[in-house]
């Protein structure tokens, strides 16, 4: 089995519209909006919980087999992140994600990773993923800053889409990338897929969102699709099967005599 499977899973731990009356002419997509605090101000809004678990279905496409995996992810809003995943009916890893970066462990190789969100954002082609913008990723919120200086907004038949009006400058370590970036959003402002580009380079990074629900005074997306393309190309599929506001326990540990994987 490929040893980053675990490392992928712990990293992406990782589309409702209203229907139109059929006589409604749709609106201009080449109108922008008059006035747009509102808007944002909306999309912006965090996720008001405390903790949140997740009973998931993991399938991910990378150029080797891998199963599906069954994973329950659990959230303390912006705490920890905590996935356990199994395979076939056997555990296969655990990993956990703080504002300080992410742990995982992985059993048919035994083999660990720690490392801060340099690892994450190599893995999704881009440069700017720190703990919050991971939760939002997770939770089908807005994680990337939007604004009305960088982004116009247009009204469409399905909803509203968001298209950067110049390149977005992101640094970390002292690195900067530049990005074109596109976000839709329903008629009711749930998150439907946000795509970004980076500028004279080939990769690119989409996620989507389908089939949200209503669950406990929150929006909660049960379909995740994320895509990477780039030097090399990965799907990951979480099909959200059910949710729960219960505390747990989170134990994570190294079992003994597993090598650390060196991250490049």
């Amino acid at each position: 089995m490929n040893k980053y499977i675990i490392p992928l899973a712990v990293l992406l731990l990782v589309s409702s519209c209203k229907t139109r009356n059929a006589t409604e002419k749709p609106i201009s997509t080449t109108t922008p909006l008059a006035s747009t605090a509102a808007f944002f101000k909306k999309i912006n809004e965090r996720t008001d919980f405390q903790q949140l678990k997740i009973n998931s279905r993991i399938t991910a496409e990378t150029g080797t087999f891998i199963p599906p995996l069954d994973a329950t992810i659990y959230l303390e809003k912006d705490q920890k992140i905590w996935i356990n995943m199994i395979a076939i009916f056997l555990n296969v890893g655990r990993g956990i994600a703080t504002p300080e970066g992410i742990k995982g462990y992985e059993k048919w190789n035994k083999t660990y990773i720690e490392s801060d969100f340099t690892y994450v954002n190599n893995l999704l082609n881009v440069n700017f993923i720190d703990y919050n913008s991971f939760q939002n990723l997770l939770l089908g919120k807005t994680f990337i800053p939007v604004n009305s200086a960088d982004f116009e907004v247009t009204k469409n038949a399905q909803g509203y889409t968001l298209k950067s009006i110049k390149n977005l400058q992101f640094k970390t370590n002292g690195e900067s990338s530049s990005y074109m970036a596109s976000v839709d959003y329903a008629e009711n402002l749930d998150l439907t897929k946000v795509s970004l580009q980076k500028v004279n380079a080939q990769d690119y990074l989409e996620v989507s969102y389908g089939n949200w629900e209503d669950f406990d005074n929150i929006r909660v997306p049960k379909n995740v699709k994320i895509v990477i393309k780039g030097a090399k190309n990965s799907q990951i599929l979480l099909e959200n099967t059910k949710f729960d506001t219960s505390k747990m326990q989170t134990p994570y540990s190294v079992p003994e005599n597993y090598t650390k994987t060196e991250i490049k």
